[in-house]
């Protein structure tokens, strides 16, 4: 949905001055890339021979609402919540603006959109498929789990493995180093092996259970889901993140997403715990609950 023009007017001594502010259409435009943002060439500090990517990391875009641009909204039930569960406007982080669905796959984005509140678990076994995981506080997947609004922990040493360590949900991740094992079995985070093409963190995603969504508005895959990730510091604070998403099942091509990763720099930063299991105790199974004299 492009965002509106804003055209203000302004008098001034009688005399009507007419100023056309005109913000440019932010769908489909295509950003700059990460050396045209970052030109000069950073040298990052090293840990056996490679970038040290050790730190909080946390991104500062609105894709967990939608992937694609989209404008303010407010939330699930405003007569109850009012603002406090508005969805902020934002700027698609997807090459090209538009995710290539095939016609089938985007009727299902569609009644995902209307159905994301369904949490009904009473009789229907397919209810993990039902309403936005993130509303169960269930782990998020990749890529989502990097664009969250809750930071993100990288743990890298001298082994073969790299861990990522994710606020929401506590949720966990191991980069295993140039292996080649495929996926034993599908779990929420996936199976990820990492490889260093040059001072860039390539990291390649399989094995991901078809529940998780990427954002709030219902976009989605299946189990042949296929994500790359790129990790480049581009300077002490930023780093560039890119993901490369093929799902021969939902989607025509592959497509891509991209967005910078800042370095959070408080003092004594750390991560912290957001457990949201019994956030979601009462939406969940508040309807088993025995009544009263039963």
């Amino acid at each position: 949905m492009p965002l509106r023009r804003i055209t203000v007017f302004l008098g001034v001594a009688g005399i009507a001055t007419l100023l056309s502010l005109s913000v440019p259409p932010l769908l489909g435009q295509q950003r700059p890339s990460s050396a045209q943002q970052f030109p000069a060439a950073y040298r990052a500090p090293r840990l056996d021979g490679h970038p040290d990517l050790n730190g909080i990391w946390q991104a500062l875009v609105t894709a967990n609402w939608d992937l694609q641009d989209h404008e303010a909204q407010p939330g699930p039930h405003p007569e109850l919540t009012g603002a406090y569960g508005a969805e902020p406007a934002g700027q698609s982080i997807v090459e090209g603006g538009e995710i290539p669905y095939k016609p089938e796959a985007l009727a299902k984005r569609k009644a995902n959109f209307e159905n994301r509140l369904n949490v009904d678990v009473s009789d229907d076994k397919t209810w993990h498929a039902l309403g936005d995981p993130e509303m169960k506080c269930y782990m998020p997947g990749v890529p989502r789990a990097t664009y969250m609004p809750f930071p993100f922990q990288i743990v890298q040493g001298t082994s073969p493995y790299i861990l990522m360590a994710y606020e929401f949900t506590g949720a966990t991740r191991i980069i295993r180093m140039n292996w080649e094992q495929a996926a034993p079995t599908d779990s929420w985070m996936g199976w990820s092996r990492g490889r260093w093409e040059g001072d860039t963190l390539v990291v390649d995603v399989t094995g991901q259970r078809e529940e998780t969504w990427f954002d709030r508005a219902g976009n989605y895959h299946s189990d042949a889901l296929h994500v790359v990730e790129r990790y480049t510091l581009v300077s002490p604070y930023h780093m560039m993140y890119e993901a490369t998403i093929e799902d021969p099942n939902v989607f025509t091509r592959p497509w891509k997403i991209s967005f910078p990763l800042y370095r959070r720099m408080e003092k004594n930063v750390q991560l912290l715990e957001f457990k949201c299991v019994p956030f979601t105790e009462e939406l969940l199974y508040g309807s088993m609950r025995k009544q009263a004299g039963r």
